[in-house]
């Protein structure tokens, strides 16, 4: 109980600082379409023209295109702030999800939907620039650093536990475009509420003077592991939803997933309130690896929508813990006059992997077995554990020791 009371206290402490719970009002706003957009594509285009495999394919595109961008949207937040940068960013990225869904309901061929889709590209970061808030903000003290982190962590779980359901909800019960609508007008709004608390905003830098964060040591193995873990993420989506639609309950995939995310955002609680001392990147990604062979047996041996359910939020335990301690690592090996841009080179990884695993888990569900498409994200975790041991990705961060100034590394 003593690790539980402080963690509460710690939490308390952090949203006790001015400014911070308007702001992650904003994020956590501006956040949950995140959990949408992929989904309700998926449903949208699915439904409209009968192949997960184009469904998949036109998502990755999505989530390739951002990957590529996101980390030139960080740049230019870390030289000229946060609100001058990602309100229009985050226009253009509305208009693409409208060209979407209007190619979609009008029947425009199917290039139209890549190129549309690709037009979301200029979405922001919200949880990087949530987090260089709070490193902002905790600069000076690891221990809360390490808390904010996990939250943010929780909050992103949250999130994407909430938006396939949400998703789900619109796309079936009123019309198949209805969840890129919501999922449009809740990441504006939010956004525009986040940009709005200026006093918590980090000063914008000058042109840094430090080396790229891709040149930053450690950097580039930990990207290679971020890519492969997103592996894990896309396909699991893509053929969960397969699988529910094969089982004649399509309708409840988002509650499925929403189960993987919210053992997720419990272990990610809980890892922000215990703070395991000596917790390696390595043993996260074998957590992972083991658990993750979970949802592939419950679909194979049972053929029950209830044991998946069952088995994704087990499953789900392992990924707040390896992203947190994955993040931190990041933190610690960036410029700090460049962490936005770092922190988005990480998700371009982990977006680079979201697409492929969601392109190769549609075309498994296709072609092969929903169930037996189980194995892709089964592989995808099993790499991301092989890169972290051949490249020495992950070290023992401690929360509570600072970071070093990596300006001059």
């Amino acid at each position: 109980m003593p690790p539980l009371i402080a963690t509460a206290s710690g939490y308390r402490r952090l949203f006790s600082l001015p400014g911070t719970r308007a702001f992650t009002t904003g994020n956590l706003l501006a956040r949950l379409p995140m959990g949408m957009f992929s989904v309700s594509a998926v449903v949208m285009i699915a439904g409209s023209r009968g192949s997960y495999a184009l469904a998949g394919a036109v998502t990755a595109t999505g989530l390739a295109a951002t990957a590529l961008a996101g980390p030139w949207v960080a740049r230019l937040v870390d030289r000229h702030g946060q609100a001058r940068v990602a309100v229009p960013a985050t226009l253009a990225s509305v208009l693409g999800s409208l060209a979407l869904l209007l190619c979609v309901r009008c029947g425009a061929p199917d290039w139209t939907l890549f190129a549309a889709y690709a037009g979301t590209a200029a979405t922001p970061n919200i949880g990087g620039l949530s987090r260089a808030r709070w490193a902002h903000l905790l600069r000076d003290d690891p221990g809360a650093l390490h808390t904010a982190n996990s939250f943010e962590q929780a909050a992103d779980e949250l999130c994407f536990m909430l938006g396939p359901v949400l998703a789900s909800f619109l796309t079936g019960t009123f019309f198949p475009e209805a969840g890129t609508l919501a999922g449009a007008a809740l990441l504006l709004s939010g956004m525009l509420l986040f940009t709005a608390q200026r006093t918590t905003e980090p000063p914008p830098q000058a042109r840094s003077k430090a080396r790229s964060p891709l040149r930053s040591p450690g950097i580039p193995p930990l990207l290679a592991c971020f890519t492969a873990t997103g592996a894990v993420f896309g396909s699991m989506e893509v053929v969960t939803i397969a699988y529910a639609d094969a089982q004649g309950h399509r309708a409840a995939a988002g509650v499925v997933l929403a189960l993987q995310a919210a053992g997720s955002c419990a272990a990610g609680l809980a890892y922000g309130a215990l703070r395991p001392a000596g917790l390696r990147l390595g043993h996260c990604l074998a957590g992972m690896a083991v658990l993750m062979t979970l949802p592939w047996l419950a679909a194979g041996l049972t053929g029950s929508l209830v044991a998946l359910a069952g088995a994704l939020l087990v499953a789900g335990m392992a990924t707040a813990p390896t992203m947190v301690t994955a993040m931190t690592l990041v933190q610690r090996r960036t410029p700090a006059d460049r962490l936005n841009e770092g922190m988005s080179l990480m998700v371009t990884g982990l977006l680079t992997g979201i697409a492929c695993g969601s392109a190769t888990g549609g075309w498994a569900a296709e072609h092969l077995t929903p169930t037996f498409a189980y194995a892709v994200p089964t592989a995808a975790a099993a790499l991301a554990l092989g890169l972290a041991s051949l490249t020495r990705a992950g070290g023992a961060p401690d929360p509570t020791a600072p970071p070093h100034d990596s300006t001059t590394a």
